[in-house]
């Protein structure tokens, strides 16, 4: 794993915003219009208006950036953001529920020295969208500080790292907040020089695989590379030369992986009879229910199996759900269509619905982007066209839907050692970590 750097991070004065709760926001990613007028509403120095500043009325084209860099210069200014005094690492816990049992995800964020994707040992596992780099450059260059973190992962069997922190920061209370899905996020920072350093050496021979914030951490060694082309070569220690990043062990308890399911806009609008063809011998196919509810059926069985190669199709045409199962035919024909991927990203659910069922037998390939969700309910809300989705970049019908397994993290390993990456969005690390628990200056 590359080098850590302890960092002095701005925090928000509790003396001054009252409760971290009301401060604290998602990422910027999975913020639907909805949830950013009330986190808006929440508190006047939210988080919100740094990371996922919205347009007004008269803006220019780089306006809400502008304002952003704004906010976050005047808080420092009137103390409602205050400086570390020592450099420091911090631990973070959450706590939360998931199918009846209460997890809690240990983790510790510290700054990671950047390497380019396939020039070292952090290893990216998903592809990205240029888009969403270009917006958060944009926010690094006029903030000039990490305003979200990347969460990265480390094998760590006996979790030797997590636990020496803990130990660190035991019997002292630290900062709390709840989010909006009633997770219990709580920071401690570590200053003893000596914890830091024993943490660095055990992580220093391990590599590093990116979980959730690829457009950030990209960002970041573009943030660097500006930098480096403006100023000039950058002094080893500069602070642009690391990203703020959640280390989590692989082996940490409370490490789950959730799905990630498709909305799709752009296909024909099948029917289950005109799917089962298509597919053909690639995939044993059968009518699980009628209409949208009839896909927590489908997931039922899906969670029951956990086999990578069933997928679960809505058929528009006649609002029917299919449960899918990948065949022996389907990995040959996988083999034609991506020779140059290992057997572990051919296998992968994600893969086998995108390159073989999308692309290449429904004949679908272009179609705009999917629309994610994590929820069988969220699923179902997209087909009646109910509820608000956060990826939602159109009032079009969706034409299909997916239900995938997600990725676990031996494949999110396999995969990165293979220097492939995923399709986008093939994992959901659950639940999500905060921004606005501690800011990176990058000067």
């Amino acid at each position: 794993m590359p080098e850590i750097q302890a960092f002095r991070g701005v925090r928000y004065n509790l003396g001054h915003v009252g409760s971290l709760s009301d401060v604290i926001a998602p990422p910027y990613d999975v913020i639907d219009p909805d949830l950013q007028s009330e986190l808006y509403e929440k508190h006047p120095a939210n988080v919100i208006r740094i990371i996922l500043n919205r347009s007004e009325p008269g803006d220019g084209e780089d306006a809400k950036y502008e304002r952003a860099a704004r906010f976050f210069k005047q808080w420092q200014a009137e103390g409602v953001l205050e400086t570390e005094g020592d450099p420091a690492i911090y631990v973070y816990h959450q706590q939360f529920e998931y199918a009846g049992q209460t997890f809690t995800r240990r983790g510790f964020m510290g700054g990671v020295r950047l390497q380019r994707f396939g020039e070292g040992n952090i290893y990216p596992h998903e592809e990205t969208h240029p888009k969403a780099k270009v917006d958060r450059l944009k926010l690094t260059k006029a903030c000039k500080a990490n305003c979200s973190q990347i969460f990265g992962l480390y094998p760590d069997p006996d979790n030797a790292a997590q636990n020496l922190l803990d130990e660190a920061v035991a019997g002292t209370a630290g900062m709390e907040a709840t989010d909006h899905l009633g997770v219990k996020h709580t920071l401690w920072p570590v200053t003893d020089l000596k914890v830091i350093s024993e943490v660095s050496a055990i992580l220093a021979d391990k590599p590093m695989f990116v979980a959730d914030g690829h457009h950030r951490y990209e960002t970041a060694c573009n943030y660097r590379d500006y930098l480096t082309e403006t100023e000039g070569e950058l002094p080893s220690n500069h602070p642009a030369n690391f990203v703020m990043t959640m280390c989590v062990s692989m082996n940490d308890p409370g490490m789950i992986v959730l799905p990630t399911h498709r909305l799709i806009r752009g296909t024909d609008s099948f029917t289950s009879d005109q799917i089962i063809e298509r597919l053909g011998d690639c995939f044993d196919c059968r009518i699980v229910g009628e209409g949208p509810e009839a896909a927590a059926q489908v997931w039922e069985e899906m969670e029951i199996a956990n086999e990578q190669g069933l997928i679960g199709l809505y058929a528009t045409g006649d609002k029917k759900w299919l449960l899918c199962e990948a065949t022996d035919a389907a990995a040959a024909k996988m083999q034609q269509l991506a020779p140059e991927r290992s057997d572990d990203w051919r296998g992968l659910g994600v893969s086998l619905l995108h390159r073989l069922v999308i692309d290449d037998l429904l004949g679908a390939a272009g179609h705009p982007k999917p629309t994610y969700v994590h929820l069988v309910d969220e699923t179902v809300d997209g087909l009646k066209g109910e509820g608000t989705l956060s990826e939602n970049e159109s009032n079009d019908p969706f034409t299909l839907a997916a239900i995938v397994m997600p990725a676990e993290l031996e494949h999110v390993e396999a995969i990165s050692l293979h220097k492939e990456r995923m399709p986008a969005k093939s994992t959901y690390f659950y639940p999500k970590l905060l921004s606005g628990l501690v800011f990176k200056p990058l000067s």
